[in-house]
């Protein structure tokens, strides 16, 4: 088998042009990223997961963030409105594990029925006080231990319903002050601080199929950002144990500084398997998948594990898991 393109890219707009066609064709990346402006209609969504496809000749994993809250790109009637998770946890109570779990496998049915296998969650992330509010209410908990059991709900609700969950962000994001979409965050706590606290939920989820890097310095570690750091991805391989296929997040965020071709090399460099490249023009997604290029031996055969990860969903009743989670946050019990 060829090797695939080290990337993941996102169609411009509600369907290919020809020219996106072509250049899909030849780039051939491993999966595509769907974002609001290409999302309007049920058959739409459909029909643009199918050029997808057609294009690179074989069924691409296409994922999207639909974690709930703000950051939700598929909503009614497409799919049902979500208390941000931080919120949805705190209604849930002691049955938190429980609504987690099914909250995401009525996802996972959303985004099937519309040709989407794969969802950018679990979120790990552990919460403080601190944490800047473009991250905080979409965390799990302040616990490390009580949001990795949270995380594997979501995964497993994920997995059931046929989707491939995305692990993010690691190896930690949640003592991050600034907003990584617009500035690089610095975290100044000691290494013992991060193995106890932010790293731990990502050991604890190391076998999940596939993760998502944190743009941020730990800087008792490295002065490189985690996605351009052999230091931290070497950490995460060994010390955090994760050996699935690690995809950066978009390179196009303000965290990072540089060329995109430069940061597409410099983070396969240090040990990314994959380059999330998002919202550019299509020259600059042309530049990123030339600079990514293909996989090499282990990202493809990470990339091949990650695929069959992929079941066919277990059947079960929607309706009925969305009356039992409605009752798990009114406090009814377990119904």
């Amino acid at each position: 088998m060829t090797p695939f393109g080290a990337t993941i890219l996102d169609p411009l707009g509600l369907r290919l042009s020809p020219e996106e066609k072509t250049f899909f064709r030849d780039a051939d990346p491993f999966g595509f990223i769907l974002f609001a402006r290409n999302i309007d209609s049920a058959d739409q969504i459909r029909a643009l997961c199918d050029d997808l496809r057609e294009a690179v000749g074989r069924e691409a994993v296409i994922t999207i963030d639909q974690e709930g809250g703000r950051v939700q790109r598929l909503r009614p009637p497409l799919g049902r409105a979500w208390l941000p998770p931080l919120d949805h946890v705190t209604a849930a109570g002691e049955h938190a594990e429980e609504a987690m779990y099914l909250r995401y496998r009525i996802i996972a049915d959303e985004l099937r029925a519309l040709g989407i296998d794969s969802n950018c969650a679990p979120l790990v992330d552990v919460a403080s006080d601190a944490t800047h509010p473009f991250l905080q209410n979409r965390c799990y908990g302040v616990a490390p231990g009580q949001v990795a059991r949270l995380g594997r709900a979501v995964a497993n609700g994920l997995l059931d319903g046929g989707v491939l969950p995305v692990l993010k962000h690691i190896p930690g994001h949640g003592r991050a002050v600034v907003d990584s979409h617009l500035d690089l965050p610095v975290v100044e706590a000691a290494q013992d601080a991060l193995d106890g606290v932010d790293f731990a939920p990502f050991a604890a989820l190391s076998d999940l199929p596939m993760g998502m890097t944190a743009h941020l310095v730990y800087a008792a570690l490295d002065t490189l950002p985690a996605t351009l750091s052999p230091v931290m991805m070497r950490l995460i391989r060994e010390q955090i144990g994760f050996d699935g296929l690690i995809m950066t997040d978009d390179i196009s965020m303000k965290a990072l500084r540089g060329s995109l071709a430069d940061l597409a090399q410099g983070s396969i460099a240090a040990g990314c398997d994959v380059v999330l490249h998002c919202n550019g023009s299509l020259d600059e997604k042309r530049a990123v998948a030339e600079a990514a290029g293909r996989m090499g031996p282990q990202a493809q055969t990470r990339a091949e594990a990650a695929l069959t990860a992929r079941k066919t969903p277990d059947m079960v009743d929607i309706p009925a898991l969305a009356a039992k989670l409605d009752a798990l946050l009114n406090g009814r019990g377990h119904g």
